[in-house]
């Protein structure tokens, strides 16, 4: 599972497009997407990796992260 952000929901609508567009150029196949009319949050499946992009409050209100965060702080968020 990756987990990233983009600055407004223009931007997390480009991202989504271009990587299912480096996805389809490479492997032949469309891949599923979830949420791009609003592009609030993007769901990517690429099958055995799924891509969440989302607009930096929506990224902190939903918290994906708190999901594996431990005592350690081994999964800290990575922005784009």
């Amino acid at each position: 599972m990756i987990i990233a952000s983009g600055r407004s929901a223009r931007h997390v609508g480009a991202l989504a497009d271009h990587l299912a567009q480096d996805v389809k150029d490479k492997t032949g196949q469309s891949p599923k997407l979830e949420g791009m009319p609003n592009a609030d949050w993007v769901l990517i499946d690429l099958g055995d990796i799924i891509v969440h992009l989302f607009r930096p409050e929506v990224r902190s209100f939903y918290n994906l992260e708190k999901i594996w965060a431990g005592e350690t702080n081994a999964h800290r968020p990575v922005d784009i």
